[in-house]
């Protein structure tokens, strides 16, 4: 079967919602960047400010050089979640199979509902005003037969939605620029440019032999991707019990020792979680998003019996140095933990681990100033080691 895919698009999502509260905001150049210091790297910039030649990654002082008028906002998480949850709920009312990206990227799959909202293109088009009058959002959307086709389309459509016909992904995809494909990372635009392969009907047009010299063991998915082939499904929310928490670096980050210090807070929000509901999870995933689109997704068993004394980040450290292979900086990752199971209640008579009873003590303390005081009111030193958070 064909499907029906729609990438709704908000560009600069913070930026958006904050110009829907303070419409002073609205028409000029606006930049989110962590304040208080001048070497702030700018996280999302409007349209007006990336004409002036302001770019995400670029420090503060350097684009107030380039842009004197610039007015930079620091950035506000919970304003953010919220705001992508209210778009969030508006798309689930047209599908049940729906992905949030990150905030103001939406994946829907709207395959065989064309009895009950029309053609996808129309469908597309009255979600985009739907959003705009209620939270004075303004996205575009682009519709296709896979994710890959429908995201790029939708931050190529000038009049709000492009469509692009089943069997057309290929004649679309091939007058583009190579850096549209995802997965080719700086390096390997490098290199195409050094080979005058600038078009990706140019790419598509090389043989795997060449393709493995520039890609390595990625050849054959950046070929496919060159021809407008994307197999991914879209993965709606699930449906099982789980606990989840994720985060958007304020920087694309590669050192290990900062990025597992980040994964010790998700996964501490996430057994705090776990522990309230007297459950034990028996496995864990973890996504990984660089900075180049590209993604890895890993999962793994557990064997947890007591939700106060399980060590739930070594697992996830050791899956996370088994999937971060790649030279490329990471912009964003999820933690989840699923298949929940009431715990055992039971103490191991024989436990391999001194201290149980003393862990047992220091873990009901800190929830405890947690129930009271909330999450981050308290926790473990390694937690905090990491780099500022944009959203999580």
């Amino acid at each position: 079967m064909k499907r029906d895919i729609i990438h709704l698009h908000i560009p600069a999502f913070f930026i958006a919602v904050s110009r829907s509260i303070d419409p002073g905001l609205k028409g000029r150049p606006v930049a989110a960047a962590q304040p208080g210091s001048a070497r702030s790297l700018i996280l999302s910039a409007s349209p007006e400010a990336k004409k002036e030649g302001v770019l995400k990654g670029m420090s503060v002082s350097r684009a107030v050089r380039r842009c004197p008028g610039l007015k930079v906002i620091a950035p506000d998480p919970a304003l953010t979640i919220k705001a992508a949850s209210s778009v969030s709920k508006t798309v689930s009312r047209y599908t049940p199979v729906w992905e949030s990206a990150r905030p103001g990227h939406i994946y829907m799959d709207l395959t065989g509902t064309g009895r009950l909202w029309g053609a996808a293109r129309d469908a597309a088009g009255t979600l985009r005003k739907e959003i705009g009058d209620m939270f004075s959002l303004t996205g575009t959307a682009g519709v296709a037969g896979n994710k890959m086709v429908s995201s790029i389309a939708s931050r190529m459509a000038s009049c709000g939605v492009t469509d692009i016909d089943h069997g057309q992904e290929k004649s679309f995809m091939a007058p583009l620029r190579v850096g549209v494909v995802p997965g080719i990372g700086a390096s390997g635009k490098n290199i195409l440019l050094e080979l005058n392969i600038r078009l990706v009907r140019d790419l598509a047009c090389l043989d795997m032999g060449d393709m493995r010299m520039v890609f390595g063991k990625r050849a054959r998915l950046i070929h496919e991707r060159a021809l407008g082939i994307d197999p991914r499904p879209v993965y709606p929310a699930p449906s099982s019990p789980s606990v989840s928490e994720k985060v958007v670096l304020s920087a694309d980050e590669n050192d290990d020792q900062i990025l597992l210090s980040i994964i010790f807070a998700l996964v501490e929000k996430c057994a705090f979680k776990i522990r309230k509901r007297g459950l034990v999870p028996k496995k864990a995933g973890l996504l990984i998003r660089y900075s180049d689109g590209m993604e890895e997704t890993k999962r793994i068993s557990l064997k947890v019996t007591d939700p106060f004394a399980a060590d739930l980040f070594t697992p996830l450290e050791a899956l996370f140095l088994k999937s971060c292979t790649r030279r490329v900086r990471i912009r964003y990752m999820r933690v989840w933990f699923f298949d929940l199971a009431p715990g055992s209640g039971q103490l191991s008579l024989f436990s391999s681990q001194g201290g149980t009873g003393e862990r047992h003590a220091l873990v009901r303390a800190l929830d405890r100033v947690r129930e009271r005081y909330g999450d981050e009111a308290i926790g473990y030193g390694r937690a905090h080691a990491g780099s500022p958070l944009c959203a999580s």
